[in-house]
């Protein structure tokens, strides 16, 4: 049986990340896997940031498709939308990396916390990433949806078993993706491009 990372379409180590900044195609691609995550596991514990997440896919798809060669890199998008009054890509950009954000960190926190089930990994991750975001009756639906989280040995058996080769593999794309969501984070923050959004 092949484990999760191998079934993605593209792994987020496998993204181009050069000095013009983060591949669109590849990224979205990668972002697509998350999306694949979520499919996987069957639980209602996900399904609001599931639909966030392929909504903001969506979002950025849409403005690439446009101009595939103006728009070839994340951080070119953010940029020529700046300034104007549509800026859907920038926004969908935002929220995609706020939703990454809070996977990477729950997957992170359960790979590092072997005795941890996923629910108290992703309650922690929500509490750092999304919880500052969102109002009270959002975050009364997300700790009701917790409670639909799968036990750790469940989510793992789904993803390929509990073995080294599974938590390896999460554990660079994890890694991977972190790394690119500070980039985003770090480039948003150096241009102010997330007031207003």
């Amino acid at each position: 049986m092949s484990t999760f990372v191998e079934r993605v379409p593209l792994r987020f180590e496998q993204v181009t990340v050069d000095e013009a900044g983060i591949n669109t195609a590849e990224f979205l691609n990668a972002a697509r896997g998350v999306v694949m995550l979520f499919d996987e596991l069957g639980s209602a514990a996900f399904v609001a940031v599931k639909s966030d997440i392929s909504g903001n896919i969506d979002k950025v798809q849409a403005k690439y498709d446009t101009d595939k060669a103006a728009f070839s890199t994340l951080e070119k998008i953010v940029m020529a939308e700046a300034g104007t009054k549509d800026r859907k890509a920038s926004q969908g950009l935002l929220w995609l990396k706020r939703g990454l954000e809070f996977t990477a960190q729950g997957l992170h926190r359960n790979l590092s916390n072997a005795a941890e089930e996923l629910a108290d990994s992703f309650r922690q991750a929500y509490e750092i990433t999304l919880k500052p975001l969102h109002g009270f009756v959002v975050r009364t639906v997300f700790n009701v949806a917790m409670a639909a989280c799968p036990y750790r040995k469940a989510f793992y058996e789904k993803l390929g078993g509990e073995n080294e080769a599974v938590f390896k593999g999460l554990e660079v794309w994890v890694a991977a993706l972190q790394k690119q969501l500070s980039q985003l984070d770090a480039f948003y923050k150096k241009g102010a491009y997330d007031k207003g959004l």
